[in-house]
């Protein structure tokens, strides 16, 4: 970070990390060493494997976590939270527990995931559904094909559930190639045929970043219509959006963590300022448009898709809930990455 001689104080809105795993995380326990894995099958096994031998408990590591997000800008967040046959509803009950400690500061929305499948591991629906009434809020998938292998079948279940519990979808989509891209189309498909415009979230949709596929512009489209919300987080190798082709198709994108030093990786700070400066780095940004679009992706786009007005409105300098940092201006904010000197939520001072 570079320290200005002469800083300025500059107000932004609050910051949304709009795609977390906090019950994954190590965040505040000892080194842990992680294993190789050179396919998505591998770090979903690793991550199996690893659970129950972490020495801190679920609510433990997330509220370490939560804690130094908050501390960090970070005002909401939306958290996948493993539910399986093995786990139960343990991981639910304990980012909630965590959650409460932070309230009303910090607002958590809850997507029950199938991390080890659903179909392919009977008795996860039915959990998925206990999971709604335990501290859960949305309904979430997993790749339908490349670790379900049933497409419809996948949908049907979650888009289901859904529908019988009037919640909200918040689907993983790995999945690459044309084969890719017919899933989010049918994503799309069933989203409008379900009114559920602007009620759908994909987070990844790598498939989506692939500017060789035939079927991109189409499928853009489709999501376009359907108001889906795409979440992309800008990871290592992973593929990241063409953010001009994005706009131009009406495509809402916001960012989030993903992982943060949990089983998959060790890397992730639970800052969404460098989530904002990864985001701008491997987008090629570079005029100060560009920098403040990668805030904007990283802050009031998550609030808008939250639906947290005092996150997705900013209302300027003075507004009740506002981060300050010593910086020029949010392009330069972006590149340095300083932490805010400042933290308010709806008045109250919560810095850390």
């Amino acid at each position: 970070m570079t320290v200005l001689p002469n800083p300025h104080l500059l107000a932004t809105p609050g910051l949304v990390d709009s795609h977390i795993h906090p019950d994954k995380t190590t965040w505040g326990d000892p080194w842990m060493s992680r294993r190789p894995a050179h396919s998505l099958t591998e770090l979903i096994e690793n991550d199996r494997a690893t659970q129950f031998d972490l020495p801190s408990s679920v609510e433990d590591r997330s509220y370490a976590l939560m804690q130094h997000a908050l501390a960090n800008g970070t005002l909401a967040m939306r958290a996948h939270v493993d539910v399986s046959t093995e786990l139960g509803l343990r991981n639910v009950e304990g980012v909630r527990a965590a959650a409460e400690r932070l309230a009303p500061h910090l607002s958590v929305q809850i997507v029950a995931f199938p991390q080890f499948g659903l179909l392919t591991d009977p008795g996860t629906l039915d959990l998925m559904a206990a999971a709604l009434t335990a501290g859960a809020d949305l309904v979430g998938g997993i790749d339908p094909l490349g670790i379900e292998g049933d497409l419809h079948g996948h949908l049907d279940a979650i888009f289901g559930l859904a529908d019988q519990s009037g919640r909200d979808l918040d689907i993983h989509l790995h999945d690459g190639g044309e084969d890719g891209l017919a899933e989010i189309r049918e994503i799309a498909a069933r989203t409008v045929a379900g009114g559920r415009q602007g009620r759908v979230t994909i987070g990844h949709a790598f498939a989506l970043c692939d500017e060789t596929l035939p079927s991109l512009g189409e499928t853009l489209d489709c999501v376009a219509e359907a108001g889906i919300w795409i979440a992309t987080c800008a990871l290592g190798p992973d593929p990241v959006p063409n953010i001009d082709r994005f706009e131009q198709h009406g495509v809402r994108l916001v960012a989030g963590s993903d992982g943060v030093r949990d089983t998959w990786s060790p890397f992730g700070s639970g800052s969404m300022v460098d989530r904002a400066h990864l985001l701008a780095y491997r987008t090629g940004a570079m005029t100060d448009a560009e920098l403040e679009r990668a805030f904007r992706i990283a802050s009031t786009a998550g609030g808008e898709m939250l639906g947290l007005p005092d996150l997705a409105e900013w209302a300027g300098a003075t507004a009740p809930t506002r981060l300050e940092f010593a910086a020029e201006n949010l392009a330069q904010l972006v590149v340095d990455r300083p932490a805010p000197t400042r933290v308010l939520r709806h008045g109250a001072d919560v810095t850390g």
